[in-house]
Formats: C-alpha cells, structure tokens, sequence
C-alpha cells in the first residue's frame, strides 16, 4: 500500500499556524468581547482540530467516501454528546 508522505515544509508551516493560533487564543482571552468570547475561542479551536486533523492524522490524503463517513461519524457523535447535555440541563430545577 503506498503511503503518502507530507513533507518537512507543511509539518513545518502547520506547526508554525498551530502556535499563531494558540497564541491568538491566550490573546484572545484578554479581549472583552462579552458573550463572543466564548464563539471566537471555538472558532479558533475548529481551525486547529481541522488543521491536526487533515495533515497530522491523514484525513488530507484518504479517499472522499472515507473522508465523509469520518465527518458523518463525528456529528453523529456530537449530536449524541449534545441531546445528553439538554437532557440534563432541561431536567434541572432551576431555583
């Protein structure tokens, strides 16, 4: 099976963009934004997943058919993890 193989250039400019974005996320922090702060700070975090994601773990370099059933199975599960969530925040009691 042949592999692909990225080169030290993208490891290198992918490296250099997760710092930028973590250093744009400390920064953010001090920035009052009210309640955007938390949106921004989620966006930030999608760039980078995206970025692992596609170059660290492969997802670039696989067929489209694989690529989509990764991004199915991942909102599948995000669903699941959400409904728990407003289950368990619709059934409080709220005094």
């Amino acid at each position: 099976m042949s592999e692909h193989i990225a080169t030290k250039r993208t490891y290198i400019l992918v490296w250099v963009s997760l710092m930028c974005l973590t250093a744009a996320t400390a920064g953010v922090s001090y920035l009052e934004l009210g309640r955007f702060n938390i949106v921004l700070a989620l966006v930030i975090a999608t760039c980078k997943a995206i970025l692992v994601a596609l170059i660290f773990m492969g997802v670039r370099y696989i067929s489209q058919k694989m690529t989509l059933v990764v991004i199915v199975a991942g909102l599948f599960w995000f669903l699941i993890l959400v409904s728990l969530s407003m289950t368990d925040y619709i059934t409080r009691s709220w005094r």
